[in-house]
């Protein structure tokens, strides 16, 4: 009976997991969510569905500023002063995680021999004892690290790990479909501040709109900006049109 009702309980948080998946898909509120909602979802799912896990936190690194970590969702203080930490030291269990694309966990951060001046400050500074820290892939530039934190030593088991590799699993899918949406709302709102510049050109110029495309161009170039910025510009009157 104690076994069925163990099996039960992970059905329950794989389960509960895919709930999770679902509504940062989109498919349970109607519409994919910003990576930063995304972000935040999981990190509150990681401290609510996961045995043994009492903070949580997503580090995220670009491969072009390897140096620059940025604490992208936290659930509270502790994830976001452990990236410090990391980030002062220049070491830790995030950086391994990001970049050799493994899970590296931490029984006990008294006995663990790794990185030693930064596990000090992390005792002194942090109830933290023990970590999970499990590569997040999101995209070619973007790297990232979904970070447990329990306040005991030896705080997570295997069967939290895998829980976790899973929710990590669904939470990179989530975010990289998050990230392509919102390059193309980006891109189409550029376009569209590209064509009320160029419409209010055309008008004033009685030009077509390929004749007023070169003149943001070139005007662009004269200036050093670029042709959406310029655009803004013009949409906004802060470049004078014809005789204004």
């Amino acid at each position: 009976m104690a076994v069925e009702t163990s099996e039960k309980s992970v059905l329950d948080v794989y389960g509960r997991i895919s709930q999770v998946a679902r509504t940062v898909h989109g498919t349970l509120t109607g519409g994919v969510m910003a990576p930063s909602e995304v972000l935040e979802e999981v990190a509150e799912a990681a401290v609510k569905l996961l045995r043994g896990v009492d903070h949580a936190g997503i580090t995220l690194v670009r491969r072009h500023r390897p140096e620059h970590f940025e604490s992208a969702a936290a659930t509270g203080r502790v994830p976001t002063r452990f990236d410090e930490l990391q980030h002062e030291h220049g070491e830790g269990p995030c950086f391994d995680a990001i970049w050799s694309r493994q899970t590296v966990r931490i029984v006990d951060v008294i006995s663990d021999p790794r990185w030693p001046a930064f596990m000090t400050a992390v005792r002194e500074q942090t109830p933290v004892r023990s970590v999970l820290s499990i590569q997040l892939y999101t995209d070619g530039d973007e790297l990232g690290a979904l970070n447990l934190f329990s306040d005991n030593a030896g705080g997570f088991d295997a069967e939290t790990e895998e829980q976790a590799i899973n929710l990590a699993t669904h939470a990179a899918i989530a975010l990289s479909s998050a990230r392509r949406g919102e390059q193309f709302r980006s891109a189409l709102a550029s376009r569209d501040l590209i064509g009320q510049a160029k419409g209010m050109l055309m008008e004033r110029f009685d030009v077509d709109g390929i004749a007023a495309f070169q003149m943001l161009r070139t005007l662009s170039q004269e200036m050093n900006v670029s042709v959406l910025e310029l655009a803004r510009r013009v949409v906004l009157r802060e470049v004078p049109v014809g005789n204004e």
